[in-house]
């Protein structure tokens, strides 16, 4: 893949897995399981997303965790027996919400890295999704799908391929697309954010938006989640009984 007339390789982009969450909607079965270690088609949800990141040429992974984080990093370890490198960033005592575990593990992650959420499974080309990101020439990319409130509620407005507003509270006619669950970031984005204290990444996001510093990247393809009951026997289904049709 080359962008601005340079090649770009992907394992050279680190991974920020954001997989710190409480999961309380999927209690009791996240009282002593995090949620990333759920079984999906008969192994760990966590292992399903590890192998898809490798199969799009992705090789370091860095798991931010909370709740649970050691029993994470127990039984998935450093990522060798998958042929990728992990390593873990832990909230501490105090959990950091998803912006600020992201910016604990900003000393892992390097200057630019791609952020996907723990409870998604997203079978897409993450290489046009950088290659995007570089040609933007903007700190920051979202991937939008079309969703139309379909699988959850939207809360985009993208226009001409400009994001004109993202708000998950605040939901406007406008909006049809949902965030999709893949960002590219420079550092510098959380510049300004507090160290070792909770806030939600979608707090930068919509901060970016607002400061027009946002590409957009829309995917065609649905994504998968397990943070709900719902989603998490949907996937299991598909993952046993039709693989390939969630092929990247």
């Amino acid at each position: 893949m080359r962008a601005q007339g340079k090649e770009i390789d992907l394992a050279d982009w680190p991974v920020a897995i954001l997989a710190g969450g409480l999961s309380t909607r999927l209690r009791p079965a996240t009282d002593k399981t995090p949620k990333a270690l759920l079984r999906v088609a008969g192994e760990p949800f966590l292992i399903h997303q590890l192998r898809l990141l490798r199969s799009q040429g992705l090789r370091r992974i860095v798991l931010c965790v909370g709740y649970l984080g050691e029993t994470i990093k127990a039984e998935i370890g450093d990522g060798s027996s998958l042929g990728i490198q992990i390593d873990y960033s832990f909230d501490g005592p105090i959990l950091l919400g998803t912006g600020g575990a992201l910016k604990r593990a900003l000393r892992k992650l390097g200057k630019q890295f791609l952020v996907i959420y723990g409870d998604s499974y997203m079978p897409v080309d993450y290489s046009a999704i950088v290659e995007a990101f570089v040609l933007s020439k903007k700190p920051a990319l979202m991937t939008v799908f079309e969703n139309e409130g379909r699988w959850d509620a939207s809360n985009v407005w993208l226009e001409a391929g400009e994001i004109h507003r993202y708000d998950k509270k605040l939901r406007t006619a406008e909006m049809r697309h949902i965030d999709y669950g893949i960002a590219v970031l420079r550092a510098e984005v959380l510049a300004s954010f507090p160290d070792d204290r909770a806030f939600d990444l979608a707090d930068v996001y919509s901060r970016l938006v607002s400061e027009k510093q946002m590409a957009a990247y829309e995917v065609k393809q649905r994504f998968y989640e397990i943070g709900s009951r719902e989603g998490l026997a949907e996937l299991d289904s598909l993952l046993r009984d039709k693989p390939a049709t969630i092929s990247p």
